[in-house]
């Protein structure tokens, strides 16, 4: 089904061939690497060189959470026009439920700042981020930037790229995005995908194969192979979209006449070109998918990782839903999923396919083929088309009254089912879900108040075909249905109706307009001389997500006011690690004024401590940063006095950066012995950062007894370095 190679391999002729055996002379190879699209898509956006990559982008995207905070940080830093094209969506705090006005407040904020700086403006429920981006902005050869994890254009031959929102704001000051050469891995599709099986399937699979191992961490993945002409745009957007759970940086794929027509569909066949590599091309390695042995596939929680086959899961149901009960009951104790199992079938209660991957014209046509009754009251089935032009063509095509007809409930483009802003199931259900993530309360249960839920993940067929067995978990192999739909037709006029358009016009005389909830980020204090920092959470499990460091669902509505959104900083993974942070802060602000540490921290440490040291706190984790791209995952560290993370390792770059641009330390300890009040004291690390030194010395001071201990940084680029000793990017841009 799914094959790696490990090491290199080239391709050519429609064919890989492992480096072992190509017996390439070196020339050969260096030619070879420069012939991937990664290598011209990156060269032709980079000002700086080979190795270490400044990349300039021809458009950003944010959506509703994230784009309050990113214009104020780039307000605060000077910012008098967007440079480039930037498209503000509201899809996420669209509901409007949460806190009075305050997401209406940001909405009319978005609106305001788009027509000062010269943006574009998408209405609540108009698009979800991602796919007017793929209707309206993306271009072949193109990169864009996104403050949402989600944010892949790859099926349209852009590189794009989710990132958090310091990213954005450098690339608002004309400043650039930098990163080391990435590793290209070719992702080589063949076959053509049975009936019943849809982009979820082949993406959970690839996840599955791959997460786990690393293999695809911070690589980007370039889609080739002869199976690529079997899949519509749909179903690449569809695999595309969910790379993003790899863990990889960026996708790119082959482009042909189904993606011309695509281009052509929505008026733009001018944005269209050929690409694919050269001949030969090198990779770092290959992910090998006969998308002909792809089963459904179902993803229980906590993770996309934690996929198999439906037939398999059926199987053996009770053995791999103990597992998940045992998972789930560390968070709640009165969690349960075996009493789903019935009578030799699994059944769920809720169903739902939405946003950037389950929302798509096809895979809701697809569905509806499928579904003609949905199991009565036992079970609902929400779908939400991912833009207005992809409704309007349902509904001209039938399949809106079909699925109506069927049972279903349509609504409006709108990502909160993705993230625990809408469809909140009831304490213990299990949703099945073509959506792109079922982290722990990603559904938006709330644990410290004794309720989970569970999502497990689906493609929208098998979905359907569920609903129609009363809510029994069924493959959509299992159902006979036409699988042929409708063409599809694209109504551009809903967009020139409804979206403000400014890019590249800004109107400086525009007043922006201020909410209640919207304030200005606080100021803080550059890195000191030497530090002491306490442990303030300890989390010890395999992978920490964002959405564990601070909860999304209805806490999303609080991000345009930084301070009051730490208040949730690990509200559902360790309730007690907000106060910890407080007290610290507040003698850590003593020391400032004072000129010396409290008396309890000196005795509680009983070493000597030099002058011109900083008290502040740190998280210890072994693997943060999974999933989300989301900065306030840092900045409320730094809001509540955090100066550092201390992992064995960092889920992702996105989360280091996020780290970096908000003045935190991102340190690596090999060794994870860390305890809550734990200290760490390190001498002269403002020099230490400055000279580049990879390998800091601290002391470690735990239940009295000291040890020295190193902790790695990875190293810095000379623009990092600036931003940590300045306190954080909004200060370095000051400065």
């Amino acid at each position: 089904m799914i094959k790696i190679i490990n090491g290199g391999v080239y391709y050519s002729e429609g064919a890989l061939v492992k480096e072992s055996v190509a017996f390439m002379v070196e020339k050969k190879k260096q030619a070879a690497i420069k012939g991937t699209m990664t290598y011209g898509v990156l060269s032709a956006h980079n000002k700086g060189n080979e190795t270490h990559l400044k990349l300039k982008f021809d458009a950003l995207a944010s959506h509703d959470i994230t784009y309050v905070g990113i214009i104020q940080s780039a307000r605060a830093s000077g910012l008098e026009e967007f440079p480039l094209p930037y498209t503000l969506t509201n899809c996420h705090n669209s509901l409007c439920a949460v806190g009075g006005t305050i997401n209406g407040d940001d909405h009319a904020f978005g609106l305001s700042a788009a027509k000062k700086y010269g943006g574009n403006f998408v209405p609540p429920n108009i698009a979800v981020i991602h796919q007017y981006m793929r209707e309206r902005e993306a271009k072949c050869g193109s990169m864009i930037l996104g403050s949402d994890s989600h944010t892949r254009y790859g099926a349209f031959g852009a590189m794009a790229v989710g990132e958090g929102g310091g990213e954005l704001v450098k690339q608002l000051l004309n400043k650039t995005y930098d990163i080391k050469k990435p590793a290209v891995v070719a992702v080589y599709m063949r076959g053509k995908p049975k009936k019943g099986v849809g982009p979820h399937d082949v993406a959970l699979a690839l996840i599955a194969a791959t997460f786990k191992k690393g293999f695809l961490k911070n690589k980007v993945l370039e889609f080739i192979g002869p199976g690529i002409k079997n899949l519509s745009m749909d179903f690449r957007s569809g695999v595309d979209v969910m790379t993003t759970e790899t863990a990889c940086l960026s996708s790119i794929w082959e482009t042909d006449e189904i993606t011309r027509e695509f281009y052509k569909t929505h008026g733009r066949e001018s944005h269209f070109k050929v690409m694919k590599p050269a001949e030969p091309a090198y990779y770092d390695g290959a992910v090998v998918i006969d998308l002909s042995r792809i089963d459904p596939m179902i993803c229980l929680p906590f993770h996309p990782s934690n996929a198999f086959t439906i037939k398999e899961f059926l199987q053996n149901a009770d053995d791999i839903l103990a597992s998940v009960e045992q998972h789930g009951q560390a968070l709640s104790k009165d969690f349960r999923l075996r009493d789903k199992i019935r009578g030799g079938n699994v059944y769920t209660n809720q169903a739902v396919i939405a946003g950037c991957a389950g929302g798509s014209y096809e895979n809701i046509a697809e569905a509806a083929e499928i579904l003609t009754s949905c199991g009565g009251a036992e079970i609902s089935l929400n779908v939400y088309p991912q833009s207005q032009p992809v409704f309007k063509c349902l509904v001209d095509n039938g399949y809106a009254s079909k699925l109506i007809g069927a049972g279903a409930v349509i609504k409006p483009a709108f990502c909160g089912p993705c993230f625990g802003a809408g469809d909140t199931p009831a304490n213990n259900g299990l949703s099945v879900r073509h959506t792109t993530r079922n982290f722990e309360n990603r559904e938006g249960s709330k644990p410290s108040e004794g309720q989970l839920a569970a999502v497990a993940l689906m493609d929208a067929r098998s979905i359907a075909a569920t609903a129609l067995n009363g809510g029994a978990i069924t493959p959509a192999t299992e159902v006979d249905y036409t699988r042929k739909i409708k063409r599809y037709f694209f109504d551009g006029g809903i967009y020139d109706k409804k979206v403000y358009i400014g890019a590249g016009s800004p109107q400086k005389e525009t007043q922006l307009v201020f909410g209640k909830n919207i304030t200005d980020y606080p100021e803080l204090p550059a890195l000191a001389n030497n530090i002491l920092l306490k442990a303030v959470s300890v989390l010890s499990d395999e992978v920490t997500t964002t959405d564990e460091l601070i909860p999304s669902g209805e806490t999303s509505s609080y991000r345009s006011n930084p301070v009051r959104l730490a208040e949730y900083a690990l509200s559902r993974k360790d309730p007690d690690y907000v106060n910890r942070a407080k007290a610290v802060k507040v003698d850590g602000e003593a020391c400032v004024r004072n000129g010396k540490l409290p008396e309890n921290v000196l005795s509680a440490i009983k070493i000597a401590i030099a002058p011109n040291t900083a008290y502040a706190s740190f998280v210890a984790a072994r693997k943060p940063g999974d999933g989300s791209a989301r900065e306030q995952a840092a900045s409320c560290q730094r809001m509540l006095g955090g100066l550092a993370n201390v992992a064995t390792e960092y889920a992702t770059k996105r989360y280091r950066s996020n780290l970096i641009n908000w003045g935190m330390l991102p340190f690596v300890c090999r060794k994870f012995d860390f305890s809550v009040d734990d200290f760490l004291y390190i001498e002269n690390i403002r020099e230490l950062i400055y000279s580049g030194c990879t390998a800091i010395p601290a002391k470690h001071i735990s239940g009295g007894k000291v040890k020295n201990i190193m902790l790695e940084t990875g190293g810095f680029t000379d623009e990092e370095k600036k931003i940590l000793l300045a306190g954080c990017l909004i200060n370095y841009n000051k400065n």
